[in-house]
C-alpha cells in the first residue's frame, strides 16, 4: 500500500505544474531538502538491511524527486527567459523615436482590446487579494469537485495497491521475514543510523521553506493538494510498515530514524492543508486571467 502510494504522490504536482507552465508555486527549497533526505533514507536503508519495500520506495522517491526538480528548474528557466525577452522588448520599443505612439501604449495601462498580456502567477496572486469591485457568487459545485476528484483518485490508489499487496502474496514475492535473529542491538551499523537520522531531519526540516512561502505570499497557487494528501498517506502507512513487520526492541531502535522520517512529518503536511483553507484560490484572480 505504501509503495503504491509513494509511486503517485509525486505525480498530481508534476500535472499542476504542466497545468500553469509554472513552478512558481513550489519551493525549491523545499524539493532540494526534500532530495538530500531521500538520498539519505535510500543508502541509510540499504545500509541497515530493511525490508526490501523500504529500499523500493526509496529508490522510486530519488527517481520522483529528480523528475520534479528538473520540471520545476525547466519552467523557471522558460518563465524567467521570456520576462528578460519581454523587458528587453519594451526597452527597445520606448527607446526607438520612431514609435511615440507605441512607447505611450507600452507605458499606459489601457491598450486595445485582447492587446493586453497574461499576468504571471505571482502578478494573479496579488491580484487576487484585491477586493473585487463586483460580488461574486460562490459556486458550490467548483469548490466540491476538487474535493471529489483527490478523493476518487485516492481510492483508486488504494485498490490498486491492494491489487498489487494480494498478487505479490499469490505469487509469493512478499514474505514476512522475522526479526527474531537480528535484534538490531549488536549488529547496528554507525553509518546507516547515522544517514537515517540525517535522513529524518531533512524530512522534519524541508517543508518549513514551503509553509514560510505559502504564509509570505498567503497563497497556495501552483500547489497540489492532491500531493500532501497522498504524501501523508504515504508516511502513515510507512510507518506503520514499519511497526507492523516486528515490535521488537531492537528492531524499532534500529528502524526509529525512520520512524521519525515519516510519522513526524504528519503535522507539518497537516499544517500545510490548514493553509489550503485559509488561502483559497480567489474567483477574481481566476476571472481576471479567463478575461485577459
Amino acid at each position: 500500500m505504501d509503495l503504491s502510494l509513494g509511486a503517485s504522490s509525486v505525480i498530481p504536482q508534476l500535472v499542476e505544474n504542466y497545468r500553469c507552465k509554472s513552478a512558481e508555486g513550489v519551493s525549491l527549497l523545499f524539493l532540494s531538502v526534500w532530495f538530500v533526505g531521500d538520498l539519505a533514507n535510500f543508502f541509510g536503508a540499504i545500509w541497515a538491511g530493511l525490508v526490501p519495500t523500504v529500499i523500493a520506495i526509496a529508490i522510486y522517491f530519488c527517481f520522483a524527486d529528480s523528475v520534479l526538480i528538473t520540471q520545476c528548474l525547466y519552467y523557471n528557466l522558460i518563465n524567467a527567459r521570456k520576462v528578460v525577452r519581454k523587458q528587453s522588448q519594451e526597452t527597445s520599443d520606448a527607446d526607438d523615436p520612431q514609435q511615440p505612439l507605441l512607447r505611450r501604449h507600452s507605458s499606459s495601462n489601457i491598450g486595445l482590446p485582447g492587446s493586453r498580456r497574461r499576468p504571471s502567477l505571482s502578478q494573479r496572486r496579488r491580484d487576487s487579494s484585491l477586493p473585487s469591485p463586483l460580488p461574486t457568487i460562490p459556486e458550490g459545485n467548483s469548490v466540491r469537485k476538487p474535493w471529489l476528484m483527490n478523493t476518487l483518485s485516492i481510492l483508486l490508489v488504494f485498490i490498486v495497491g491492494a491489487a498489487g499487496w494480494a498478487i505479490a502474496w499469490r505469487i509469493g514475492v512478499w514474505i514476512p521475514t522475522s526479526d527474531e535473529v537480528n535484534d538490531g542491538t549488536s549488529s547496528q551499523v554507525l553509518g546507516a543510523s547515522i544517514l537515517g537520522y540525517l535522513s529524518a531531519t531533512c524530512y522534519l526540516g524541508a517543508r518549513i521553506p514551503q509553509i514560510v512561502k505559502n504564509y509570505r505570499e498567503q497563497s497556495c497557487e501552483g500547489l497540489s493538494l492532491l500531493f500532501f494528501m497522498l504524501s501523508l498517506l504515504g508516511n502513515t502507512t510507512y510507518g506503520g510498515g514499519i511497526l507492523f513487520h516486528s515490535t521488537a526492541k531492537g528492531y524499532l531502535l534500529r528502524n526509529l530514524p525512520w520512524l521519525i522520517g515519516s510519522l513526524g512529518t504528519m503535522g507539518e503536511d497537516i499544517l500545510i492543508f490548514i493553509q489550503f483553507h485559509l488561502y483559497p484560490k480567489k474567483a477574481i484572480g481566476e476571472v481576471s486571467s479567463a478575461i485577459e
